[in-house]
């Protein structure tokens, strides 16, 4: 297998989203603090935007704090988002150097002003790049996601703007938080979990599903190219039948 060039370009995905799983276990396997786990997945995450760049991949989607983490102890969510913060300041300036553009996603209100500042200066300072957008979902639930686009369609029946006749699949998707992005392709869940764990449910209506045991901390290039490898084999239907592509390839 190649690490560098798994599957040929037309056969990659557009837009990956990672579930980046298994920090704490990473950390208690090595005799470490939770923390430690956290900064070890950061490294990870450094190499697999890199590959995903270098690939041609147009958008991921990482998993960097859900809205049930806020339920962990005081302590790890005080360290994260510390790591957050720090993280950002760290890696801004490369990533628009390599024509990245940030965006993230999620409900902002539980964040610190101080991080809200470098989340909006990150978004900006990035807007006009587009060699891939690099999409971080912080305090981020996928039940969240749907209700938030309700309520905003809601407000606009409301006003008189559109009638309940109007809305359709389309027109809801403009209101979701991946809204502007392709469609998502390929779903990469680490740490061996067969869970989805309220991560964008409407946009994977017809995402492929890749599970892996790996660890996040331990997630590297060799293993991102066999998830990419994983969907270049899948055969997408979208509700047809195998023989309806054929006759249409």
């Amino acid at each position: 297998m190649s690490v560098e060039y798994p599957v040929e370009a037309d056969l990659l995905p557009r837009h990956v989203a990672i579930i980046m799983d298994g920090n704490g276990r990473w950390a208690k396997a090595h005799s470490q603090p939770r923390h430690a786990g956290h900064r070890a997945g950061v490294k990870a995450t450094r190499v697999i935007v890199e590959a995903a760049a270098k690939r041609g991949i147009k958008a991921l989607t990482l998993f960097a704090f859900s809205s049930e983490n806020w339920s962990r102890p005081v302590e790890e969510v005080s360290s994260l988002m510390s790591l957050f913060f720090e993280v950002l300041q760290r890696e801004i300036d490369v990533l628009h150097r390599n024509g990245i553009r940030v965006r993230f996603v999620g409900s902002r209100e539980q964040l610190s002003g101080r991080l809200r500042s470098r989340l909006e200066a990150a978004e900006a300072q990035t807007a006009d790049n587009n060699q891939m957008q690099l999409i971080l979902a912080v305090s981020y639930g996928g039940r969240w996601d749907i209700l938030q686009a309700a309520q905003a369609m809601a407000r606009r029946v409301q006003s008189g703007e559109l009638e309940p006749e109007a809305i359709d699949e389309q027109c809801f998707s403009q209101l979701l938080s991946l809204a502007g992005t392709p469609p998502l392709d390929l779903l990469i869940r680490t740490g061996g979990e067969h869970r989805i764990s309220n991560f964008l449910l409407w946009d994977m209506a017809y995402t492929e599903l890749y599970f892996d045991d790996t660890l996040w901390p331990d997630f590297d290039r060799a293993r991102f190219a066999a998830a990419l490898e994983f969907f270049a084999s899948r055969q997408r239907r979208f509700g047809r039948t195998g023989e309806q592509l054929a006759d249409n390839a």
